[in-house]
């Protein structure tokens, strides 16, 4: 019996824009590792990326995959197919993607966490809203405990100097054995990839999907009274804790965790506006986010041909401020890629693998009847 693919979801602007959004500011956090082990030293550039990208844009695309989530049970119901089937099946083929990933490109992935965060979603997918949120608002404690914490302890999790040589050796060597090294790093650490996805995603994961079912991002009407409030809110109260936390030795880590929501919410709020504004803004973002995932694998690519002796082994040997202009510069290269490729194809290469994994089949573009039997 083939599996019945409904016909695509009318896809949401806004999602999609959002989600081209935040490619750049991931990309921004995870350049300073792909290009220098351990990240960028203490600096200016250091701090501009704590104070304003890091624990902020993972935040809006894991709230993006949740409500993702919720559009696909719809497309399920209305193919009269089963939403776990295609949920499980698709956490796994992101769980493989992202092991791939992590072996051959960026120890950093954040797929395989996803994939794994996904299936503790669909568990929770059931529940009612108020009571979601209160779940999730567990993990999330746990993790600002944990980091207030280590930060009150002054706990080092930085490489130490000869972590760092051996590292930035590995990345500089052939292939294989930066596969190798990357690999043993991960198996050595996967417990710590698995806490970041429940204790850090998975929160946010339930907020979307929360969202989704309330179908928010497709009801402008409901939320654009909204945003300005949002955005008075980040941008004056988080902004200032994630800025004396970056810049000074204060123990402020906890509460620049607990407010990076907030800001994140202020960027999406500030998105939204302009998107509903300035019609530019969508033609900007959106097809980028409409292949985010091939984007997202885009970036290691490029990032390992250049840093890695995949191709320039520049690893470690430029200066952090150079690293952010080529990450800017990658980033506008890849939205303006998008919109070309967008014109003439309708999914990404990642994501038609992803689409025939969760329909079960090599032919995800076609709409394929239930036969008999």
């Amino acid at each position: 019996m083939n599996q019945p693919i409904s016909p695509p979801t009318q896809r949401i602007t806004a999602l999609d824009a959002l989600r081209g959004f935040a490619l750049g500011g991931i990309f921004v956090v995870n350049i300073m590792v792909m290009s220098k082990p351990g990240g960028f030293t203490d600096g200016p550039a250091h701090s501009l990326v704590n104070a304003f990208f890091y624990d902020k844009f993972y935040v809006l695309f894991s709230f993006l995959f949740g409500y993702s989530l919720t559009m696909q049970f719809r497309s399920a119901e209305r193919a009269k197919a089963s939403p776990t089937a295609r949920t499980v099946r698709r956490c796994l083929m992101l769980m493989a993607i992202g092991l791939l990933h992590i072996a051959f490109l960026f120890t950093g992935d954040v797929l395989f966490g996803y994939g794994v965060a996904g299936l503790a979603l669909l568990a929770m997918s059931r529940l009612r809203p108020k009571v979601a949120l209160i779940v999730a608002a567990v993990p999330f404690a746990v993790s600002l405990i944990s980091i207030t914490a280590l930060n009150m302890l002054h706990v080092d999790l930085n490489m130490g100097a000869s972590e760092r040589a051996s590292a930035l050796a590995a990345m500089r060597s052939g292939w294989l054995d930066a596969a190798s090294y990357r690999w043993d790093g991960f198996a050595g650490n996967a417990h710590f990839f698995l806490m970041f996805g429940l204790l850090n995603a998975l929160p946010m994961f339930v907020v979307g999907m929360v969202a989704g079912k309330a179908r928010l991002l497709e009801q402008p009407e409901r939320y654009l009274p909204l945003l300005p409030r949002v955005q008075w809110i980040g941008f004056t109260i988080a902004t200032p804790i994630c800025v004396l936390a970056a810049v000074t030795d204060w123990p402020l880590a906890g509460p620049a965790h607990l407010v990076a929501p907030l800001l994140s919410a202020a960027y999406a709020a500030t998105l939204l506006r302009l998107l509903h504004q300035y019609s530019a803004v969508q033609e900007v973002f959106a097809p980028a986010g409409k292949i985010a995932a091939t984007n997202y694998i885009g970036q290691s690519l490029i990032a390992a041909i250049l840093f890695t002796g995949y191709g320039f082994a520049l690893a470690g040997e430029l200066s952090d401020w150079t690293v952010l202009g080529l990450a800017v510069t990658i980033y506008a290269a890849q939205l303006a890629a998008s919109a070309w490729y967008v014109r003439r194809h309708r999914y990404g290469p990642i994501e038609w693998v992803l689409r025939a994994a969760t329909y079960g089949t090599l032919r995800p573009t076609e709409t394929v009847r239930t036969q008999p039997g």
